[in-house]
């Protein structure tokens, strides 16, 4: 097994609109020891997101005015991409999701596990007994 699969590249990418409030606890919860690097997307905030993640010397790309969720989310892996990621793990500046949860999504995706077509998570997803609910055959990483 080669040293890209056993260690791939993480990157945690967060798509910002006016989370200065939350950033910097989301952040200091990242596992820093699986992540390679952290992009920031803001997405023309009006707080103190982008004076927070400088502080905080994250890699920053700015949109010059709010284009959506959608651009954001584009921009975030098109970034995460040209960095040269092996996996991308979306974590939202506002701690919607659990940061320390990092590791646990990216040792499930394909790059660490190649018989892997894909993987995704979901703050939906109930665990039972059984597995995943809903009959997919996909892992999901909850």
């Amino acid at each position: 097994m080669s040293d890209e699969v056993r260690n791939p590249k993480v990157i945690v990418v967060m798509p910002a609109y006016n989370a200065g409030r939350t950033l910097r606890m989301t952040y200091e919860e990242l596992p820093k020891d699986t992540v390679s690097m952290v992009i920031l997307v803001d997405d023309g905030s009006t707080d103190a997101t982008l004076e927070v993640a400088r502080q905080l010397g994250l890699e920053i790309f700015v949109h010059n005015r709010n284009y959506g969720y959608g651009a954001n989310q584009k921009t975030c892996y098109a970034e995460a991409l040209r960095a040269g990621a092996d996996v991308v793990v979306m974590v939202h500046p506002d701690y919607q999701y659990d940061p320390r949860l990092v590791p646990r999504s990216s040792s499930r995706s394909p790059a660490a596990r190649p018989t892997w077509c894909w993987a995704r998570g979901s703050r939906r997803v109930r665990r039972s007994s059984r597995g995943c609910r809903g009959g997919s055959t996909s892992r999901t990483a909850s």
